[in-house]
């Protein structure tokens, strides 16, 4: 397995939708917001100036929902390296009893941002995600 990073997110109002529960796309956001956070926290500042990445692919299955002022604990990693431009991160978001409510993978493309053409991603820049 790799390396993980860990966030927790509480429903606000701007979350809630006509249901009372956290709406899909938000979901779909706090991801975005954690890969976002794993990459500034492991990758050196010389990655993050070269590189962006771009999701091409959610998959996404939801067991469950936190309401308005509730919060969920998520965990995101990559557990396995690179294929070409592409890393697959899964993502796992727990309610207060612990249960997975939230559960996704998703595939990203790294991009080099100098052309805004695909990248093969290099050893050095996949190296912080993966435990050896």
């Amino acid at each position: 397995m790799s390396s993980s990073h860990r966030m927790t997110f509480t429903a606000g109002p701007e979350h809630i939708d006509v249901l009372g529960h956290v709406n899909n796309v938000v979901w779909v956001q706090w991801m975005e917001q954690i890969a976002t956070a794993h990459w500034d926290a492991v990758s050196p500042p010389e990655h993050r100036e070269r590189y962006v990445w771009m999701v091409v692919r959610h998959e996404v299955d939801y067991r469950g929902n936190i309401r308005l002022g509730e919060s969920v604990a998520a965990e995101t990693f990559i557990p396995a390296g690179p294929t070409g431009a592409r890393f697959v991160r899964h993502f796992r978001f727990t309610d207060a009893a612990g249960r997975a409510i939230v559960r996704a993978q998703t595939t990203w493309a790294l991009i080099d941002q100098a052309t805004g053409k695909l990248a093969r991603v290099p050893p050095e820049v996949a190296a912080p995600f993966m435990d050896v």
